[in-house]
């Protein structure tokens, strides 16, 4: 059997104005090479677990539903648009999220309850952001500059979070499909 692509995350349920800075964006940097994750894909990544063998799902999935004890339900703010990479080179645009202190329990429960069970932590600290794009090319740096400085300060959504799901990820050449393999609540 193959393996699976695992990731746990926060789905996020896009409301008006976060909708609405999501398409303008998108129309006003159509002449780049940019894919978009599609709305209905938008998530807060709490723990990319990547490729797994399927024997290990049910130890994963016990462990995800310890790193719920301590856990209760938040308002996740959702605010600020940004790029990783870059000026020159950007790579990804991001919408952010603030700083929240149960969400960064959460990440921290969810990574340490993987690591019992043989997944280990990141190198780099959790930096809860929405990936809405992945560049390919930027055809005018300039504009694409001005414009992201534009949004870089909005408000985009509240969202109430009570729970989280362990997702597997099937890549396809339309885009990737997420399947919810379990769901956690708090």
């Amino acid at each position: 059997m193959e393996n699976l692509r695992l990731f746990a995350a926060i789905k996020i349920e896009p409301q008006e104005q976060f909708t609405n800075t999501y398409n303008f964006l998108r129309q006003a940097l159509d002449f780049n090479i940019i894919k978009w994750v599609d709305p209905e894909n938008i998530h807060l990544t709490l723990k990319f677990i990547g490729d797994t063998n399927p024997d290990e799902v049910p130890h994963i999935v016990s462990a995800l539903s310890s790193a719920c004890e301590d856990i209760g339900p938040f308002e996740l703010k959702i605010a600020n648009t940004g790029v990783f990479g870059s000026n020159y080179n950007p790579k990804v645009i991001w919408f952010g999220i603030e700083h929240n202190a149960m969400l960064d329990k959460l990440a921290q429960n969810v990574s340490s309850q993987l690591e019992t069970v043989g997944i280990l932590g990141d190198r780099q600290n959790f930096v809860p952001h929405l990936t809405i794009g992945r560049i390919r090319e930027i055809r005018d740096k300039k504009y694409f500059q001005q414009l992201m400085n534009r949004f870089q300060e909005i408000e985009l959504q509240n969202q109430s979070v009570t729970g989280f799901e362990l997702y597997e990820s099937v890549l396809r050449r339309e885009g990737p499909l997420y399947n919810v393999i379990e769901s956690y609540a708090f």
